[in-house]
C-alpha cells in the first residue's frame, strides 16, 4: 500500500503544473514537452472494521470421547468439507467425508462403539476484523468541441476545426486531478486538470492516443488508450472546411458507441454506416409496412382476423395464407410488425446493437410472431437453437454473468460456463431456449407476451456474443485481427452468416477466401466461398442488410 505522502518527482511535478496553471477550474490548452514518464498507476486503500460471530465446532471421536480437531468458521451452520479439510489433520478429514452416520441402536446403548467421529457445536465469540477495500481509482474522460455528435450515424461532425476534450474525474472527497498527461500520434502533452487537444486531420485507421491523470492523492490513473479519426466531410470545400470525427476509447463519453467497433477495433465508414446498422432517434423511425405472410395466417389461425368472406377463411391447404386472407388481415399485420418497436429502441439504446438491424433480423426470423417454428428448434423472435444458446452464454461473459444465477447458485456460476458441469451447461443452455420461446398453450393467441418482451435485450446479449465470435474465427481463419482484415460493414454481415449457418461454415469460407484472393476480407468474396450446406446465409444475410 502506497503512503499518502508524494513521492518527491511527483510533489514538484504537481506544484509546477499549479503554479503554472493557476486556477485548475478551467480547460487548458496543453503543454507539449519531452516524451511523458510513466506513471505509478492507481494504489489507494483503505480498510474496513467488521464485526461478525466465529462459531467453535469440535469433531469428536466416538470411541475415545476425545477432541479430534478444532474448527472455527464466521457462519451459521455446520462447518463445509473445504473448511474440515482445512483445520483438520487429512486423516481426521477424511475419515468424516466418507463415515456413515452411527446406527440407532448403537447410539442408544452404548456411543463408544461408533466409529468415526461426530460433531459439536462448541461455542461462539463475537470477533472483529480488518478487511481491504480497494477505492476508486481517477478517470479520464474524453468528448469533443466544436462538433455535433450525429446519433443516428454514431459520428461527429465538425464544421470548425475539431478539439478533443480530456476530463479529469477524481471519486475521492477532498482530493483534485492536479494534471493530465499522454501522448498524441506520438507527441506528449501535459496540461491541468482538464484540456483540450486540437486534432489534425488523419488518415482513415486514424491516430493513437495514450492519456493518463495524476491526483493529490499521490497516485494516478493507469494509462487509457484511444484511436481517433478526422476526415473530411461530405460536404467540405477548401473556405469552409468541416471533418467527420470517430474515437475509439473505453472512455469516451461523447455520444453512442458504433456497435461492436470496439470488439473489432474497427471504424465505421465515413460519416456513418448505412441505415441497416443504425438506431433512429425515435421510435417512429422503426416503424415498417410490410405485409408478411407468415404473420398473417398466425393471425387469422389465432381467430384476430376476421376473414368469414374468404374461401377456406383465407388460408391455403397447407397452412399458409391466401391473396385474401393476407388482404384481410393487412391493417392488423401492420400494427402488429411494430408492436416490439418501443422494445427494439430502447434495447439499442442500452446495448448499442443498432435497432433496425435487430428489427430486420426478427423480421428474417420469425415475422415477430415469438413462437417455435413447426418441426424445428428454433425458438422465439430471433429463432435461438441450442447452439445459439451456446454462442450467447460462452461469448457474452457479462450476460452469462447475469442469467446464470436465474438457473443455478451465484457461488456455482462463478466457475464461468467452460467450467460447469456437461449436465449443467445444457439445462443452462435449455433455460434459456424457454426464456426466448413465447409459446404458451393455456394464453390467449398461444403467446406469453410478456416471454417476448423479455426476449427481446436476450437476441441482443445475443448478437454481441455473435460479434465476439465472428471476431475469434476471423483470428483463427486469417491470423489478423477483425479491424486489419475487414471492414465495419462486411464485419457485420459476417456476424450475421455466423448467427444463422455457424462459425464452422464462416471459418472455412474465410479460409478459402484467404487461400485464393487479397485483403480485405469482404461478404462479396467470402459469401462466394460458402459451402453449398452453409450457402442459405447468403439470402439471410442479403434479407436483414437490405435497405427498407
Amino acid at each position: 500500500m502506497r503512503s499518502r505522502r508524494f513521492s518527491g518527482w511527483l510533489f514538484l511535478a504537481s506544484l509546477l503544473v499549479l503554479l503554472t496553471l493557476g486556477s485548475t477550474s478551467q480547460i487548458r490548452t496543453p503543454i507539449l514537452r519531452a516524451v511523458a514518464a510513466p506513471p505509478p498507476g492507481p494504489d489507494r486503500y483503505t480498510s474496513v472494521v467488521i464485526e461478525y460471530t466465529e462459531y467453535i465446532w469440535w469433531l469428536v471421536e466416538w470411541r475415545k470421547d476425545k477432541i479430534a480437531c478444532r474448527i472455527a468458521v464466521p457462519h451459521e451452520g455446520q462447518p463445509t468439507l473445504d473448511e474440515v479439510y482445512t483445520e483438520c489433520d487429512e486423516e481426521v478429514a477424511d475419515t468424516w467425508a466418507v463415515q456413515a452416520p452411527c446406527p440407532q441402536d448403537i447410539l442408544k446403548e452404548n456411543p463408544a462403539q461408533c466409529d468415526g467421529y461426530y460433531i459439536f457445536l462448541a461455542g461462539t465469540h463475537a470477533r472483529k476484523k480488518e478487511i481491504p477495500v480497494a477505492l476508486p481509482p481517477p478517470e479520464v474522460k474524453l468528448s469533443l468541441e466544436n462538433c455535433v455528435y450525429l446519433t443516428e450515424a454514431n459520428t461527429a461532425f465538425c464544421e470548425d476545426r475539431p478539439k478533443l476534450v480530456l476530463t479529469g474525474f477524481e471519486p475521492l472527497p477532498n482530493e483534485q486531478i492536479i494534471a493530465i498527461e499522454g501522448g498524441l500520434n506520438g507527441k506528449a502533452f501535459s496540461c491541468g486538470p482538464d484540456c483540450k487537444l486540437d486534432l489534425p486531420e488523419t488518415g482513415k485507421n486514424g491516430i493513437p492516443v495514450e492519456f493518463w491523470a495524476y491526483s493529490s492523492y499521490g497516485d494516478s490513473s493507469q494509462v487509457f488508450t484511444a484511436q481517433v479519426r478526422v476526415l473530411p466531410s461530405d460536404y467540405n470545400n477548401p473556405e469552409e472546411p468541416s471533418w467527420y470525427v470517430d474515437v475509439r476509447s473505453t472512455q469516451w463519453v461523447g455520444g453512442p458507441k458504433a456497435s461492436c467497433a470496439e470488439t473489432w477495433d474497427v471504424f465505421p465508414p465515413p460519416g456513418g454506416p448505412p441505415a441497416w446498422l443504425t438506431t433512429p432517434r425515435t421510435v417512429e423511425g422503426l416503424q415498417s409496412s410490410r405485409p408478411y405472410a407468415y404473420l398473417a395466417a398466425q393471425l387469422i389461425k389465432q381467430g384476430m382476423v376476421d376473414t368469414a368472406q374468404c374461401p377456406r377463411r383465407g388460408l391455403l391447404p397447407n397452412g399458409g395464407v391466401d391473396a385474401c386472407g393476407l388482404e384481410t388481415a393487412r391493417p392488423l399485420v401492420l400494427e402488429w410488425q411494430n408492436r416490439f418497436d418501443r422494445l427494439i429502441l430502447e434495447t439499442a439504446q442500452e446495448t448499442g446493437v443498432p435497432a433496425r438491424l435487430l428489427k430486420n433480423l426478427f423480421a428474417r426470423e420469425s415475422q415477430f410472431w415469438p413462437s417455435v417454428l413447426v418441426n424445428t428448434n428454433e425458438f422465439g423472435l430471433g429463432q435461438l437453437t441450442e447452439d445459439g444458446a451456446e454462442t450467447a452464454l460462452l461469448w457474452n461473459p457479462s450476460f452469462y454473468k447475469s442469467f446464470c444465477p436465474l438457473v443455478f447458485t451465484k457461488e456455482y456460476c462463478a466457475r464461468g460456463y467452460l467450467r460447469l458441469d456437461e449436465e449443467d451447461k445444457r439445462l443452462l443452455r435449455l433455460a434459456l431456449l424457454n426464456n426466448a420461446n413465447a409459446f404458451c398453450a393455456e394464453c390467449p393467441l398461444g403467446l406469453d407476451m410478456s416471454s417476448a418482451d423479455v426476449s427481446v435485450e436476450m437476441f441482443a446479449q445475443t448478437l454481441l456474443a455473435n460479434c465476439e465470435q465472428t471476431g475469434q474465427v476471423i483470428l483463427n481463419a486469417s491470423g489478423l485481427a477483425p479491424g486489419e482484415a475487414a471492414e465495419y460493414v462486411d464485419l457485420w454481415k459476417f456476424t450475421l452468416a455466423n448467427y444463422n449457418a455457424g462459425p464452422a461454415c464462416l471459418y472455412r469460407a474465410i479460409q478459402q477466401t484467404m487461400e485464393s484472393q487479397s485483403l480485405p476480407l469482404t461478404w462479396e468474396k467470402v459469401s462466394a466461398n460458402l459451402e453449398p450446406a452453409c450457402r442459405g446465409a447468403i439470402q439471410y444475410v442479403q434479407d436483414i442488410s437490405q435497405e427498407k
